[in-house]
């Protein structure tokens, strides 16, 4: 049996890489990393390619060390990790579409990201032109007497991103929930690729705008660790200020949707203003309601204005005072628990199956944040707790939030007295065009889970490849699951406590 380590030290070791190893493997030992996924002795973390290679990242779960194998593909395949593990299909379907690599024995070959309108074959790399005209999607057959599909989507009502949703119900019971996406697939890698650092970075802050502080210091993490970086302490400790505040707003946000999507307005409108409350607040410490291109390669792009430690202070003090009101709504509104409690089940092995992270996995039992395992500064200093619960409903995920929010509170005023005085910003251009490639990776803690970011730097400073993965990834894959045996009437519940992003998967 092999360790992630031996796996390593048997493979040919690539020294440019930090913080975390990869090396170039054996087929023998790729199909291993398979095995070692199946039997749940690891979890996935990403996987994506290039022309030749595919790359997978992995996190052992005893030992919580993270690596990369990377997969030399003969005439563009390799073998699929997918046939034995399912959270890697979607990731290679979409491999196929964006590099033409081709997984060997991977049972579902339908296009992913795909629609048939880029004009070209591969959309990394610029393939043979193909015709633009859209073909059928063929979805899943489902056999029985009385089954009917309902098809939802793409374009939804209300200010949403385009998703379709194909349910094969028996009367108003969802038998069969399957997703199409890709319709918010904006190139996000191939406009990446060629691109100076501060533009890239710019990119990475918009994969997902609500996760923008995540995404940025995913990505300013890697670099940094590409080009062994060290940025300032004051940097470090605002930086989880941000994440803190980008946090609770959305969590505060999804609380009220929730309940509105179970005809509860009130605790909509309470949730909202102290949600428009969070990003006043942080359009006053850093000029912008999401803090969009805050999180910078090197440290930041703005400091905290000599009022910023009483204006976050204040908005602790007033979320405080309001918050437990609505929780106690929450919990004694007996139609509201009606709606939740019990709907939108995730069963706990399949939570940790797929690796799921945020409240989707904390409320079905995963214990995973990536603020602890593998962990980065300034957290390890810090005391929070992560709640976890087994119940894995709809009420389950609005609890973790509810802690999480509590958590964050907790976190701002334990922040807020330890930021030091100093610069914020360490330079990076300077040290970017070392006349070698390097290449960084980082995990970081969005408000939906684990980030995974993993880059080349090449000669001339300038990026050569970048991968993002948003943690919706492997939580898209688990809704369906979730809905089934539901009603059709609870999917728009059991779909916004999950609140996947579009984007973030599509990039």
């Amino acid at each position: 049996m092999n360790s992630l380590r031996e796996t390593i030290l048997a493979g040919e070791l690539i020294e440019a890489h930090r913080p975390w190893p990869r090396a170039v493997v054996s087929r023998e030992l790729w199909q291993r990393a398979a095995e070692r996924l199946h039997a749940g002795e690891w979890a996935l973390l990403g996987l994506w390619g290039e022309p030749e290679f595919a790359h997978l990242a992995v996190i052992e779960r005893h030992t919580n060390e993270c690596a990369v194998l990377s997969f030399a593909c003969e005439q563009q395949r390799f073998p699929s990790i997918g046939r034995s593990h399912a959270p890697a299909i979607r990731l290679e379907r979409a491999l196929r579409d964006l590099v033409g690599l081709e997984p060997e024995g991977l049972a579902d070959l339908r296009p992913w990201l795909d629609h048939g309108k880029w004009g070209t074959r591969h959309r990394l790399e610029q393939g043979a032109a193909v015709s633009a005209a859209t073909h059928g999607y063929p979805f899943l057959p489902a056999a029985g007497d009385s089954l009917h599909q309902v098809p939802v989507g793409p374009v939804h009502a209300g200010i949403i991103e385009p998703g379709h949703f194909r349910f094969t119900a028996s009367g108003e019971t969802v038998v069969r929930l399957e997703e199409r996406l890709g319709y918010a697939h904006r190139g996000i890698e191939t406009l990446m690729a060629g691109a100076p650092l501060e533009r890239a970075a710019r990119l990475a802050g918009r994969l997902s705008g609500d996760s923008t502080v995540a995404c940025a210091l995913a990505f300013a993490q890697a670099v940094e660790a590409a080009l062994a970086v060290q940025v300032p302490p004051r940097a470090v400790w605002v930086r989880a200020l941000l994440a803190e505040l980008e946090r609770l707003a959305n969590h505060l946000g999804d609380i009220g949707a929730i309940c509105n999507d179970a005809a509860f307005g009130l605790m909509h409108a309470q949730c909202g203003l102290l949600r428009e409350h969070t990003l006043r607040a942080a359009e006053s410490c850093f000029g912008h309601r999401l803090m969009m291109d805050r999180v910078v390669p090197g440290g930041l792009g703005c400091d905290l204005p000599g009022d910023g430690e009483q204006l976050l202070v204040a908005l602790v003090a007033l979320v405080r005072s309001r918050f437990p009101e609505l929780v106690e709504l929450y919990d004694n509104t007996a139609s509201l628990q009606d709606r939740t409690v019990g709907t939108g089940y995730l069963a706990p092995a399949l939570a940790q199956q797929f690796a799921c992270g945020g409240y989707v996995g904390r409320a079905s039992g995963r214990n995973f944040d990536a603020r602890c395992t593998p962990g980065y500064a300034p957290y390890d200093r810090l005391r929070f707790e992560v709640p976890v619960l087994e119940e894995g409903d709809v009420n389950a995920r609005v609890w973790i939030r509810i802690r999480e929010i509590e958590q964050s509170l907790s976190l701002i005023e334990e922040i807020l007295p330890q930021v030091p005085p100093g610069a914020i910003c360490a330079p990076v251009a300077t040290q970017a065009a070392t006349g070698i490639a390097r290449e960084g990776m980082a995990l970081t803690e969005g408000f939906r889970g684990d980030i995974l970011a993993w880059l080349r730097i090449a000669a001339d400073g300038k990026i050569e490849r970048c991968h993002l993965r948003d943690p919706s990834w492997f939580q898209w894959p688990v809704l369906e699951a979730a809905i089934e045996g539901n009603i059709l009437a609870d999917f728009p519940l059991c779909n916004k406590s999950f609140n996947c992003s579009y984007a973030g998967h599509d990039l």
